[in-house]
């Protein structure tokens, strides 16, 4: 069933946008070409299919602004483009192979008018490799000042619309905005790339669902996501009316990173409560498996760029800032902010543990200042009104309250400050404050444990000649926390606190500040933006390394549109090869499972219908057919429903009971009757149901079930693990197996499986000259794989013949050890229903052991 908050892909791919206008027609850009040609218009979704004259791989980097300035010339007369410095995306190439060209698509942040928007692209690409998307300007409002803003931001940073006012209510049309634009850059990249051989590297949250465009157009396409910004508990993202649309759009990516593990937590979090999915740690990484593809979880905080704020540093000697602000500040300690106006980044917090600290420790008046520089905001709205008034009263006030002549304890700056006196700020200052409630990453520590380090051979640095010393106050719901073990944490909300940890910073002794200023560079100068972005395509290629020798396909519709991929040989089971085979045997072996394969897992009443029973019957009268159900479904119920059907083979309680037909008694299959395991693992598995709302015990014959599906997802799923660890332990000289499964812990008899099941019947057959040459093993779920590995141990020892007809078969196109599959239950009754009319009934047939 498709969630009706699913906004229609069909529709918006052919350019219907409820609620707002259509963007108009104009001209395509060329297609990047590595051989000469030319290329006639193209509709949206068209791909060049010329060949690339040279096998290279490219890098695509998708974010929702360019790392170009755009002016315009004082002539008016077209525009003038530079490089960003200060983009993070210009930076990141240095961490990719030297010879590996990179192109960037995105956003300008210039109103381009349509008439020039051609010429304009030509230029970027021509001499900046940059592909620029141009919205229209209805859905860049909706799209980045709407659904980006008041939606996902204030969302992803903790803050829920509890009223219009705050945060805003979920406004369908700007999500459809936000959707709108989304496919506007996938046209862009769909334009320049080369899906054999390019890697799409997406950015940040603008860009979520902008992986399903590009999963659909190319299944096979090697792309990664990285989010910038902190992604929220499950129990905050679980608001959002679109979250799963989210989430599945974000999973068609192969690798998705984020700074923390704590966000990655979140995200591994939602994924499993919402869609159901786990994860898996093997030797180091974090994966999930969806639908046959392995989506990587890459935990990686972003770094700086080293060469830039070195250069910065000299910029700011030559200028003579460094020794103007050593001069202004001289006798004074400096306490530092660096923060954009955002209602997040705890400003006024910050002036209120300042204040804290001045009135606690009144030795500091007279000689501490805050020097607090505000980046202008990037969003609007009356929250942010709000603050700005707010801060400047606590300025104000703190001021009057503590300054005199040649003191003013808050010096407070709200205009844009270059990057050059930014650094020179940094490298007078005795400490910095970072007060943010919540931050995805913030690099203003790293940035000012390299301008205290400074420049050989510049004036830049703590003390020119002396050892180099800095000391850092920092929230703790901030992405860089974790990685700077030498900071004082705080939590932002205690003034109290915050202003003892400043007042800790700045009176402590310089021989512990130079000690945590090394710890801190060491650090910063090797995890620097270079090593973040090589680490992140190193597992990109490791993710997606087996892309092209895979099977591919999408299925589902909208945003549940997601791709399989599968073995290149497995494949379908094709019924007229498999009637042929039959029809050529001379000694079948069937074997089938039961729920989930001749009966539909979602059918309440158990009982197989009537024209089953008569296609089971049909198949056990051939006296060349050897037929068993096997199941892990106690013998009772097998034996009640199956009751019909006397020729019929059953093992039951995954093969700890058999029978090869009704008139023959149940065999013990198990090793030992020995039960008195059950008197120690029902009092553990109690203890856990009564602690675990929503599980409940399975009794069987020969095993014990804890089933915890109706459980909380995370809840159940830890206390299943501490289950099966309690169980191992207490278990360790009892004759049994403790297995966890889909929602289930198991307690077994060893040496039971289904696989040992097809295993006896192979062997039986073959010890009575009857050695089968043709097998059908047909089942769904994990239990049902031992059954298909038995298949290939029976070939290597010979009791099956490998060049015989064997047809390994799942149901559902998954990964399986089978080499066929089925698409569901009714698949598989009409399979067997066309081998029982191809069959040849006998009254003397049925199953010998």
């Amino acid at each position: 069933m498709v969630s009706r908050s699913y906004t229609n892909l069909l529709d918006l791919a052919s350019g219907n946008f409820p609620a707002m206008g259509q963007p108009r027609e104009r001209k395509q850009l060329p297609r990047v070409m590595t051989v000469p040609g030319v290329i006639s218009e193209l509709d949206d979704d068209a791909v060049s299919d010329v060949p690339s004259s040279v096998v290279q791989d490219r890098m695509i980097i998708v974010a929702n602004q360019l790392p170009v300035k755009a002016k315009r010339r004082p002539d008016n007369k077209g525009w003038s483009f530079s490089w960003d410095e200060d983009s993070l995306l210009l930076h990141l190439k240095d961490g990719l192979p030297e010879d590996m060209e990179v192109l960037y698509v995105g956003s300008l942040r210039a109103d381009v008018d349509l008439s020039e928007q051609d010429d304009v692209s030509q230029v970027l690409l021509d001499r900046f490799n940059c592909v620029p998307a141009f919205l229209p300007p209805d859905i860049l409002s909706k799209f980045y000042h709407g659904f980006c803003k008041q939606h996902l931001w204030p969302l992803f940073h903790y803050m829920l619309p509890f009223s219009g006012n705050h945060g805003g209510r979920f406004d369908r049309s700007l999500w459809e905005a936000y959707v709108a634009a989304n496919k506007i850059f996938s046209h862009k990249v769909i334009e320049v790339i080369n899906p054999e051989e390019d890697y799409v590297w997406i950015h940040d949250y603008h860009l979520m669902v902008l992986p399903t465009f590009l999963r659909r157009r190319f299944n096979a396409l090697r792309m990664g996501f990285f989010l910038h910004c902190p992604f929220p508990s499950s129990e905050i993202y679980r608001t959002l009316p679109v979250r799963e649309e989210i989430l599945k759009a974000l999973l068609n990516s192969d690798l998705i990173g984020f700074h923390t593990f704590d966000y990655a937590r979140h995200f591994l979090s939602c994924c499993s409560r919402m869609l159901g999915l786990e994860y898996q740690s093997k030797r180091g990484y974090i994966g999930m498996e969806y639908y046959g593809r392995t989506v990587g979880i890459k935990i990686m905080p972003v770094g700086i760029h080293m060469g830039q704020i070195e250069s910065v540093l000299k910029l700011a000697d030559k200028e003579w800032r460094v020794g103007e602000l050593k001069q202004q500040f001289e006798g004074k300690t400096v306490l530092l902010g660096v923060d954009d106006m955002d209602i997040f980044k705890g400003v006024n917090l910050k002036l209120l543990a300042m204040e804290q600290l001045l009135k606690q420790h009144q030795k500091w008046q007279g000689r501490a200042v805050l020097v607090q520089i505000t980046n202008p905001a990037r969003g609007r709205g009356s929250d942010l009104e709000e603050l700005q008034a707010e801060i400047q009263e606590s300025c104000r006030r703190i001021n009057e309250t503590f300054g005199r002549p040649g003191y003013e304890p808050v010096v407070f700056i709200d205009r844009p400050v270059s990057l050059s006196e930014k650094a020179a700020y940094f490298t007078i200052a005795e400490c910095v404050v970072v007060a943010a409630v919540r931050d995805g990453m913030n690099l203003t520590p790293y940035e000012y444990v390299v301008c205290r380090q400074g420049v050989s051979g510049s004036e830049s640095g703590a003390e020119s000649s002396g050892p180099k010393k800095s000391m850092l106050v920092v929230s703790e719901f901030i992405g860089c926390s974790p990685s700077l073990s030498g900071a004082i944490r705080v939590n932002p909300w205690n003034i109290e606190a915050t202003a003892e940890a400043m007042n800790e910073a700045i009176s402590i002794a310089d021989s512990e500040k130079q000690l945590r200023h090394e710890k801190h560079y060491r650090y910063v100068s090797t995890h620097d933006v270079a090593y973040w972005s090589r680490s992140f395509y190193q597992d990109m290629e490791r993710t997606c390394k087996d892309h092209f020798i895979r099977r591919c396909w999408g299925i589902g519709l909208s945003f549940g549109f997601r791709v399989v991929a599968l073995d290149p040989n497995f494949k379908k089971l094709n019924i007229d090869h498999i009637e042929s085979a039959y029809i050529k045997s001379k000694k079948r072996a069937i074997l089938l499972d039961y729920d989930g394969t001749v009966m539909p897992q979602t059918s309440i009443n158990k009982t197989p219908s009537s024209e089953v029973i008569s296609m089971i019957n049909t198949l056990c009268s051939d006296v060349k057919n050897t037929v068993f159900v096997v199941s892990g479904r106690g013998r009772d119920s097998l034996g009640k429903w199956l009751d019909p059907c006397k020729k019929l083979g059953i093992a039951s309680e995954h093969g700890y009971f058999m029978r090869w037909s009704a008139d023959d008694d149940w065999e013990n299959c198990g090793q030992s009757s020995d039960f008195g395991w059950i008197q120690i693992a029902e009092p553990v598995m109690k203890l856990y149901t009564e602690a675990t709302d929503g599980s409940s015990i399975e009794t069987k014959e020969s095993a014990l079930v804890w089933h915890h599906r109706d459980a909380d997802p995370g809840f159940g799923a830890a206390q299943a693990k501490e289950m099966l660890d309690h169980l191992e332990s207490v278990l360790a000289n009892e004759p049994v197996a403790v297995k966890s499964g889909q929602f289930i812990v198991e307690v077994k008899p060893q040496g039971i499986s289904k696989g040992s099941v097809a295993e006896k019947i192979f062997t039986t057959m073959a010890e009575s000259g009857r050695q089968a040459d043709f097998v059908l093993c047909i089942g769904d779920d994990r239990s049902d794989e031992d059954m298909f590995e038995s298949i290939d141990n029976a070939i290597a020892s010979g009791i099956l013949n490998s060049s015989k007809s064997v047809f390994a078969c799942t149901v559902g196109q998954k990964p399986s050890k089978a080499k066929y599959y089925l698409d569901d239950t009714a698949d598989v009754i009409n399979m067997l229903e066309i081998l029982a009319e191809a069959s040849d009934p006998s009254p003397s047939a049925g199953n010998s052991p």
